[in-house]
């Protein structure tokens, strides 16, 4: 199960994503003189210092004196760039670089080079208007994992979703008889032995989902669809385990049990994975406002208490609003991976974002012990 699993960007790693996707897409140049130089893991970063230089003297072919001057130039600094690494970083390398004056004919040549939080598999060269930065916005779409099941009486498909990935893992059939019994056969008996059949085909889906889900690292919630009321009476009847049962965030109506339906439950449940992880913000802050209001001697807010926490060892969890300036985010984040403290970035897209920066001004604190 390993390989459908990627590593897990922390919130700061995210927002640094994010920063440098918002302010790369804003980019444009005058002619083709933007370069994007994607560089794989694993790739012989002098190699690829070779090629940029060979790239180099063909762009002395360039027609433009201004889009030739830029390009040359921007692969001059993205070689010298390159000199300060021995070797590839661990998950690639991303450089952007050229020329950004918004004055026609003049010149203001910038870098960027950026080490992703996911590996980058995409080996990539070009000159255009535009950055290339689509491999970096991929990073940002969801990538917990949510364990899939669609079923019915006859048939149950187990699955996955991993950011907009879906991977049937599992197909299994019961043996359950449709509605026309064999001859002979009184109704009772013919029920007490389809009823029968579901329940060990519902043990069987349970033990199966055990199997594969129980130890599947970031499994974030676990989507159920079928007919009514076959979906309920597994849930109720088919022995899944608590931890796994606990799991489940979608209950879905849809009319198919193989691969299309996975589908069709993935897109029937789009609303609950997209509060996922804003339940998950909400819970936080939850906790902050029940702790400064209940323990309030175990909570702080404000920069200036929030920073004497930090200082004293005392801070648990660091909570720092999107809105806060980056240089004191920075510097308490900081502060905070010196202690080994929890960071969680408190986005401003729902209510409770908004009242936490409008009560801390964006930076507040679950504390390890008081510190008045």
């Amino acid at each position: 199960m390993a390989d459908i699993i990627s590593p897990e960007i922390t919130p700061k790693q995210k927002q640094e994503l994010e920063e440098i996707v918002n302010l790369l897409i804003g980019i444009r140049g005058s002619h083709t003189e933007l370069v994007s130089v994607l560089i794989p893991s694993g790739t012989n970063i002098h190699q690829v210092s070779s090629q940029l230089a060979s790239e180099a003297g063909t762009a002395e072919n360039i027609k433009s004196k201004q889009t030739r001057t830029a390009v040359v130039t921007a692969l001059e600094t993205i070689i010298r760039e390159l000199k300060n690494y021995k070797q590839t970083p661990k998950n690639g390398l991303a450089i952007y670089c050229g020329n950004v004056s918004e004055k026609e004919g003049g010149q203001d040549i910038k870098i960027w080079a950026y080490e992703p939080p996911r590996p980058l598999n995409v080996r990539l060269y070009r000159c255009d208007k535009t950055f290339v930065i689509e491999p970096l916005k991929e990073m940002l779409e969801v990538q917990e994992v949510y364990g899939l099941l669609a079923i019915d009486r006859q048939q149950a498909t187990i699955g996955v979703l991993e950011g907009k990935q879906i991977k049937v893992l599992r197909t299994m059939t019961s043996g359950v008889p449709g509605k026309v019994r064999a001859g002979g056969q009184s109704s009772q008996r013919f029920h007490r032995i389809t009823e029968g059949l579901a329940k060990e085909f519902f043990r069987r889906v349970s033990e199966s989902m055990k199997e594969i889900f129980f130890d599947l690292p970031k499994l974030h919630g676990i989507l159920v669809g079928g007919p009514i009321p076959t979906k309920e009476e597994f849930l109720d009847q088919g022995d899944l385990v608590t931890k796994l049962k606990e799991k489940v965030i979608a209950v879905k109506d849809i009319g198919y049990t193989d691969d299309h339906g996975l589908k069709l439950l993935v897109e029937a449940s789009q609303e609950d994975i997209s509060q996922q992880e804003f339940i998950k913000e909400k819970e936080i802050i939850q906790k902050f406002f029940e702790t400064l209001g209940k323990k309030r001697e175990r909570a702080a807010y404000g920069y200036e208490k929030v920073k004497l926490a930090l200082e004293r060892g005392a801070v648990e969890k660091l909570l720092i609003s999107k809105d806060v300036a980056k240089s004191v985010m920075q510097e308490l984040e900081q502060k905070a991976n010196n202690i080994g403290s929890e960071v969680i970035i408190i986005g401003n897209e729902n209510q409770e974002g908004e009242q936490f920066f409008n009560l801390t001004k964006g930076v507040g604190a679950i504390l390890r012990f008081p510190i008045e």
